[in-house]
């Protein structure tokens, strides 16, 4: 995993707009209205494609070699540039939306207490999960390579509560 990517992008102008796609990431296929548009959509496009490989795994292919692209009337070719450490970090620290359930009388309580429910689940989980102020950092800046590593301390950890409750 590395933390710049450059892929060629083709960007084909047409009566409607700027349609872009990634010869080498099949799937990846931003559209635009303008060319300033278009630069930033397909920079976002991007970015967002190779998190999504390495979310899952995926082995992320070398970019060809942009003069080895064949061009059709319409069409110009230009480098896009991935900046993955901000973008990682973006993504990693973005809020999720969760709907739980919880008894009647409990948010009748909490109501009247002005209770915050995202902050109060925020610390239930990392406190549940062993996060804390000193393994925060897994998931900001030092960002996507540190979250595996976390996990894996995580995994390490589960194993050794459960095998210590089968003795």
């Amino acid at each position: 995993m590395k933390d710049n990517y450059t892929f060629p992008a083709i960007f084909e102008t047409a009566e409607d707009g700027i349609s872009i796609f990634f010869p080498d990431l099949p799937g990846c296929l931003p559209y635009a209205n303008n060319m300033e548009e278009a630069f930033k959509n397909a920079r976002e496009a991007l970015q967002l494609h190779l998190f999504g490989m390495e979310e899952d795994g995926e082995k992320i292919p070398e970019p060809a070699d942009p003069t080895s692209i064949k061009l059709a009337k319409h069409q110009v070719l230009t480098m896009i540039d991935a900046w993955m450490p901000p973008f990682r970090e973006k993504m990693l620290n973005k809020a999720m939306n969760k709907t739980v359930t919880i008894p009647r009388w409990l948010n009748t309580l909490a109501e009247k207490e002005n209770v915050n429910y995202s902050h109060v689940l925020q610390e239930a989980l990392k406190n549940y999960l062993g996060v804390n102020e000193s393994t925060d950092k897994y998931f900001t800046s030092e960002g996507y390579h540190a979250v595996k590593e976390a996990q894996a301390l995580y995994e390490v950890k589960t194993r050794k509560t459960s095998a210590h409750k089968k003795k």
